[in-house]
């Protein structure tokens, strides 16, 4: 188990390196990412069980599938400095030939990716199928699964939706970055998403839902009651409001960082913002 501040300071490094990568190719997506780090900083610093001597099967780990590939620089940092690969490779990000493209991919063969994320909407199909796995084997650990609310606009989704309950999977905890940001304007003005607790209930989920979701001690304490709720014959979704771009000043309260680089400029004052705490790359 991790101190706040220790998690406070892992998320700091990480939002670092976000900003970094993709400022270093002015190309990729700071935007989700930073307002999803401290989720996947508690996560995995936090609350799952795994093992960085990676492999796809992952028995007797719990296993986490990325489905809004495009937060990939969160999900790099996060993988690196939870020891699953070199934290120098960061830099490599977006290169030509390096197996940290823009969307996580499988064929690079890069350790804590299972699967590619690069179309939205089909993590939650992937990840039931890892949940019916690991019940078919009698492996008691659970899945989790992270997904943007904007994705949550393709039909997929809830084909899955109906299929995770409708088969019990209730080893599947399903977190939604509910941020209300997409790349083109709020969800509410591309496709407003309606009552989203509602609507899971609706198709038998347990929901619980966090207001803050960028503070570490709120996400322990929400993603411990999803944990606790598992086992029930029923499948848990948190929906977790969070900030895009949070961290960093002028990303926040706007989708305008979705998909944008920061310049020179933009790159120290974010940086400012965030002073080291474990090593730059």
């Amino acid at each position: 188990m991790s101190t706040t501040q220790e998690l406070q300071n892992f998320a700091q490094q990480v939002r670092r390196d976000i900003v970094r990568m993709v400022h270093a190719v002015n190309s990729g997506h700071p935007g989700g990412s930073l307002g999803c780090n401290e989720f996947l900083t508690v996560l995995y610093q936090d609350v799952m069980s795994y093992s960085t001597d990676f492999t796809m099967d992952g028995i007797n780990e719990d296993l986490f599938f990325l489905s809004n590939g495009h937060i990939s620089p969160v999900f790099y940092s996060v993988l690196a400095r939870s020891g699953y690969f070199p934290v120098k490779e960061l830099g490599t990000f977006r290169l030509l030939n390096s197996r940290l493209q823009g969307h996580p991919t499988t064929h690079e063969g890069l350790p804590g990716i299972r699967m590619a994320s690069g179309s939205l909407g089909q993590g939650m199909s992937v990840a039931l199928g890892a949940a019916q796995a690991k019940k078919l084997n009698g492996d008691h650990k659970l899945v989790y699964t992270l997904h943007g609310d904007g994705e949550l606009q393709e039909g997929q989704n809830w084909e899955a939706i109906m299929y995770a309950a409708g088969k019990n999977v209730d080893n599947l905890i399903a977190t939604v970055d509910y941020n209300g940001q997409q790349i083109d304007g709020s969800t509410d003005q591309v496709l407003p998403l309606g009552d989203l607790k509602a609507k899971f209930e609706a198709f038998g989920w347990i929901v619980l839902e966090e207001e803050k979701g960028n503070d570490i001690d709120a996400i322990k304490a929400v993603l411990a009651k999803a944990k606790s709720l598992t086992g029930n014959g029923k499948p848990v979704c948190i929906l977790l409001k969070t900030m895009m771009g949070n961290g960093v000043d002028f990303m926040m309260h706007t989708h305008a960082w979705h998909g944008k680089a920061p310049n020179d400029a933009q790159l120290e004052s974010a940086l400012n913002q965030n002073p080291e705490t474990l090593g730059d790359y």
